[in-house]
């Protein structure tokens, strides 16, 4: 088991989300960085959607019932493994009954605290992940708090030390027009892509908020209802966009301007409060290279993991 003994912030498990249910109004939730997550879980031996621990910006004590491999992945945090300092994206052995504290995060937002085999929760239609809005998954549907214990899943008891360089953002965010890109007057199109968008401090799970320019419709219009996932950028009537996150709605009726490539929520979550992006124009193709680059990431992980037992 890993005990938890202290959580100095918004903590909770997930895995790559809880797909298929949509149609039933239950959003995927699931990790928001997800490819941070599959390389912890690459680095450790396990499948690379085993569930782990996500935890914001502040901080978080664990202590290991065995001995248990680790790394922390996703925001670059200061940490320590008994007083000793330990590395994000570095792959640790702790003996049973140490403590690591997540002091707190440096870079990045969402850290994810992996550990060998997985954090072994019952899963919930096909996910472990814990759903805050709906209050199931993960353990007992809420974020972590001191005294919980978590059951770990079968894994190795030692691994050698080995690390991994992350992947910074450059703050260039990649995005495709969406639907209703058109229906956006002439200046507002332009200055989705110009303008330089700082994230706003109501942002979380549900969606990122953004301030810089205003945009709007080149005539009023009325929509239905219709499907939005994590990665569609709205746009209300205040005229500042909202990209959807993990946590998002399965339907809305806000315009969408631009979707998010999938290959770039990672770096799109990991911005801090009062930082900038840019959303740059691609199209599909683009947006798979991009994805396959991602994936050749996670590869170099696995054979530097096979290599390094």
């Amino acid at each position: 088991m890993i005990d938890i003994q202290e959580v100095a912030a918004l903590a909770h498990i997930q895995d790559l989300g809880r797909y298929g249910q949509r149609r039933f109004g239950i959003g995927h939730a699931g990790a928001m960085d997800t490819q941070a997550l599959q390389a912890g879980n690459i680095l450790l031996g396990n499948t690379p959607g085993a569930a782990a621990i996500e935890v914001v910006l502040g901080g978080l004590s664990v202590r290991f019932g065995r001995d248990t491999p680790f790394c922390i992945t996703g925001a670059v945090y200061e940490a320590e493994l008994d007083g000793e300092p330990v590395y994000s994206y570095w792959r640790h052995t702790a003996e049973a009954g140490q403590t690591l504290r997540l002091k707190r995060a440096v870079q990045g937002m969402y850290g994810y605290l992996c550990v060998a085999g997985g954090i072994d929760v019952p899963e919930v239609m096909g996910s472990r992940s814990t759903d805050l809005k709906a209050a199931f998954g993960g353990l007992e549907g809420r974020a972590l708090r001191s005294g919980d214990a978590l059951p770990q899943g079968t894994g190795e008891h030692y691994l050698s030390r080995i690390g991994i360089a992350p992947l910074f953002s450059d703050g260039i965010i990649h995005a495709l027009p969406s639907s209703e890109y058109h229906l956006f007057d002439r200046a507002s199109r332009t200055a989705f892509w110009d303008t330089l968008w700082r994230l706003q401090s109501d942002s979380n799970r549900m969606g990122y908020r953004f301030s810089g320019a205003e945009l709007g419709l080149a005539e009023p219009v009325e929509m239905l209802s219709h499907a939005v996932t994590a990665g569609t950028v709205q746009v209300p009537p205040g005229g500042r966009p909202i990209v959807l996150a993990a946590d998002c709605q399965t339907t809305g009726g806000y315009p969408k301007i631009a979707c998010v490539a999938a290959a770039d929520l990672g770096k799109l979550v990991q911005t801090r409060f009062g930082s900038t992006v840019r959303f740059r124009m691609t199209d599909t193709a683009h947006a798979r290279r991009l994805q396959r680059k991602n994936q050749a990431y996670l590869n170099h992980i696995k054979r530097i993991a096979d290599e390094n037992r």
